[in-house]
């Protein structure tokens, strides 16, 4: 589809930061260390888990997932941020804008649908370790990673030909660092009706069932370590689950921040910066949260760089 047949403008203006110009060097060093981080971690992650043999387990499959993803998510903005505040041309082709958003859409719903696998794996080890193996073959595990890139490219596939729809007429600018889809809806001049259904009945949906798969794990797993409070169990419990808990806890508590407490904040900024933490933050601690607070991940880390030394 072309887009001058549906809209009156070839680009839009991303405002960015709420930095002053004073700022953004600084801003810009800052941003590119946390990227690059973020790409090196998380393919540090995913390299471990390709070579260490005792890492190719179904939690580690998903996490590796995980991973991509992130390293997927942060690509998507990130660079563009950096590339805008370096040259100070804060243009966004229409067509480059809407491919931002169809692939954020893509790679947050998919960050959404890991973490509720990785939750149910979670399920399956303590309240059934004896059934693990049968429940969590490889054919399943292979089923739910297909299935959620499947409902996420779908997802954003909707979203984004409702968009497409719409006329933007003399504002062009988005008050933001990325092509952010409530920031495209509030100033287009067409009607926006359907895109607002589309979000509160399938894109809710897509949210709240994974979430809702997340606390019911969480709710059995509670429930039965409570049943028998061993000093082991509790061990167990916590050494397999504390990692996935903080990354469910940052991601969503971000994510509540930028769509759902952002109607009721007086400022745009905070939406902003809380998209930052959404999509630059969250995704660079994930590698760190894994990696010390995980044995297996630790230990195969600890082989690589021997093997790195040895080969030196």
């Amino acid at each position: 589809m072309r887009s001058e047949n549906k809209s009156s403008v070839s680009e839009f203006l991303l405002l960015g930061l709420p930095i002053t110009l004073e700022q953004q060097d600084l801003f810009f060093v800052l941003f590119l260390c946390m990227y690059l981080t973020t790409v090196m971690g998380n393919l540090l992650i995913i390299l471990l888990i390709r070579l260490d043999s005792r890492l190719h387990t179904p939690m580690y499959f998903f996490l590796s997932h995980l991973a991509f993803s992130d390293i997927s998510l942060s690509s998507i903005t990130v660079p563009k941020m950096l590339k805008n505040m370096q040259t100070q041309q804060q243009s966004i082709p229409y067509m480059g804008c809407i491919s931002q958003l169809y692939f954020f859409i893509v790679f947050g719903c998919l960050d959404n649908f890991l973490l509720a696998v990785m939750a149910y794996d979670r399920y399956v080890a303590i309240c059934q370790p004896l059934h693990y193996t049968t429940f969590m073959r490889q054919e399943l595990c292979v089923s739910l990673v297909a299935g959620s890139w499947f409902f996420c490219c779908a997802h954003a596939l909707l979203h984004t030909l409702l968009l497409v729809q719409l006329s933007f007429c003399a504002d062009n600018t988005i008050p933001h660092f990325f092509c952010d889809l409530t920031a495209l809806l509030k100033i287009s001049c067409s009607d926006i009706s359907l895109n607002e259904l589309a979000i509160f009945t399938e894109g809710i949906m897509l949210l709240i069932l994974p979430l809702t798969g997340v606390l019911g794990s969480y709710i059995c797993i509670g429930t039965t370590i409570l049943r028998d409070p061993s000093t082991k169990r509790l061990f167990k419990a916590f050494s397999t689950c504390g990692s996935h808990l903080l990354v469910v806890s940052l991601y969503y508590g971000t994510l509540a921040g930028v769509y759902f407490f952002s109607t009721s904040w007086d400022s745009n900024d905070k939406v902003v910066i809380a998209s930052v933490v959404y999509t630059a933050v969250t995704p660079m601690l994930n590698p760190f949260i894994y990696s010390l607070r995980n044995r297996d991940i630790k230990h195969a880390l600890e082989i690589f760089v021997n093997r790195a030394k040895f080969f030196q």
